[in-house]
């Protein structure tokens, strides 16, 4: 429930100091929260649904992050297979609400928790968990190649500063990271952290499933680390035509994006980056 941060004493060791105990100072520090979410997925009405999945993330926007893996995964197609999506206690104590519960909206078909789909998911890996390289890949319904999104790439170059100036969390922490959504003239429109890549994004489709805003034709998608093959086709499953990162793309991230006809910007640092697909999209 909003514990996105917590304190935490350490030593504070400073090797550049001189005098007694070089620099060894007991201090307070801001650490980035990391708890399990459980996600229970099942038909609306009386009665316990099923556990679906459990990803370590950083508490809040939960909600958002249940829709959005949901979507991202294939499970639904929008926020209107939902009918209802609340956050409850789980079973330790004190309650901490790290279980979200899913009820579909009558006629959607429930998830088959086969092993395929028994997911549990770390901080670091999207796909953890699942059992065949077949259950890896989810085709999505929108129609990126088709999308006319043109964005200089001065507009591009100036992007990673404003996700990082809103980026609150991370500046007591250091250790989240975040996806940006923004518009063709390169304004905001939403931004989440987390210590997941994966969760910050799914957090940013769940957001915008529940507003009704899917596709996301002609937005940019920003995230702050890598751009890794579940990135990819987590944006291609929300309808986002451009994705960039601040750092490397993966081999199958480029595949993707080549087969989904989608931009795909690495390196986005300062005034250089690579764009390693559908180049069009980038002008003068």
């Amino acid at each position: 429930m909003g514990r996105a941060t917590d304190r935490r004493s350490v030593l504070r060791i400073d090797l550049d100091a001189t005098g007694e105990g070089r620099g060894r100072i007991r201090r307070q520090d801001t650490l980035a929260a990391e708890e399990p979410l459980e996600i229970r997925v099942g038909a609306a009405g009386p009665g316990r649904r099923r556990p679906l999945a459990v990803t370590m993330r950083t508490p809040g926007d939960d909600l958002d992050l249940a829709i959005g893996f949901l979507l991202t995964e294939g499970l639904i197609r929008s926020a209107e297979d939902v009918h209802t999506a609340q956050l409850c206690a789980g079973a330790e104590t004190p309650n901490t609400y790290n279980v979200v519960d899913v009820a579909l909206t009558p006629g959607v078909p429930e998830p088959v928790t086969d092993p395929s789909r028994n997911f549990y998911t770390t901080s670091s890996c999207g796909v953890c968990g699942k059992a065949s390289i077949e259950s890896v890949r989810t085709r999505s319904r929108f129609a990126v190649r088709d999308d006319p999104l043109v964005v200089t790439a001065e507009l591009l170059a100036a992007l990673p500063d404003r996700l990082r100036a809103a980026q609150r969390a991370f500046d007591r922490t250091g250790g989240l990271h975040a996806a940006g959504l923004f518009t063709a003239d390169g304004e905001m429109v939403v931004l989440r952290e987390d210590v997941g890549r994966h969760n910050a994004v799914d957090k940013v489709i769940g957001w915008a499933a529940r507003e009704g805003r899917l596709p996301l034709a002609g937005h940019v998608l920003l995230v702050s680390g890598r751009a890794s093959f579940e990135l990819t086709q987590k944006a291609w499953m929300a309808g986002v035509p451009l994705l960039a990162a601040v750092s490397a793309p993966s081999t199958l991230a480029v595949e993707l994006a080549e087969e989904a006809g989608m931009t795909l910007v690495g390196f986005l640092r300062g005034p250089t980056m690579n764009v390693y697909t559908g180049a069009a999209r980038i002008g003068g």
